[in-house]
């Protein structure tokens, strides 16, 4: 039981730097985006920097180590501030995600580079890494599952006709329970496993053809 509970606190230490990436990453990219597309909302709400502080919710990141299920604080945008407000509010939608996936490219390509210069790295600095690798793909996957308030609803909701985006959107009171019932189910994994071996495979083939 000791040994249980020492391996879920290592979990926890490690992890910990991966989670704060992640989450400051993408609700920073959100931000920055918002802004460079018109709308100064995040700016003036103090979200447009890589300060963790300013996007981490305490609750949201430990009830991700227990439940494996959080949140940070979401970037608030007002869509009436862009050129466009309906490709743009797909693109701060999209950035979130993309910009974990870069993160989580570098942090591979980190990895790589520390092991071709012959920098040893203990079983801890591994972990790290992975983690760091692993929940990136895994917050920009599950961000674009297409259930409110998720990146990926945002998209689809855009994509949609009014009147069927306008039904979509219905759905959001339901988003909690449906969220529920991904996490408590065989679902989540059956999405997240593969779509995250092909990542890692896509970013392997990348660095094989760099090196």
């Amino acid at each position: 039981m000791f040994d249980d509970f020492g391996g879920f606190l290592m979990q926890i230490v490690a992890g910990l730097p991966g989670l704060i990436i992640a989450m400051t990453v993408h609700e920073f990219a959100h931000a920055v985006t918002a802004v460079y597309l018109g709308d100064p909302t995040p700016k003036i709400q103090g979200r447009l920097t890589l300060n963790p502080a300013a996007h981490i919710d305490p609750f949201g990141l430990l009830m991700l180590f227990l439940v494996r299920f959080g949140w940070a604080k979401p970037v608030m945008i007002n869509p009436y501030n862009f050129k466009n407000p309906r490709r743009d509010d797909i693109l701060v939608s999209l950035a979130g995600p993309f910009s974990n996936l870069v993160t989580a490219f570098v942090t591979l390509l980190i990895m790589v580079l520390l092991i071709k210069f012959g920098v040893h790295m203990t079983s801890g600095m591994n972990m790290v890494f992975s983690l760091i690798l692993i929940y990136n793909i895994n917050f920009a996957i599950f961000n674009m599952i297409p259930i409110p308030p998720l990146d990926g609803s945002q998209v689809l909701k855009q994509l949609l006709p009014y009147e069927l985006a306008r039904r979509y959107h219905e759905l959001e009171r339901y988003s909690f329970l449906i969220l529920i019932v991904f996490l408590m189910t065989p679902i989540l994994g059956s999405i997240l496993v593969p779509m995250q071996r092909m990542i890692l495979s896509m970013f392997e083939s990348i660095i094989t053809l760099i090196f």
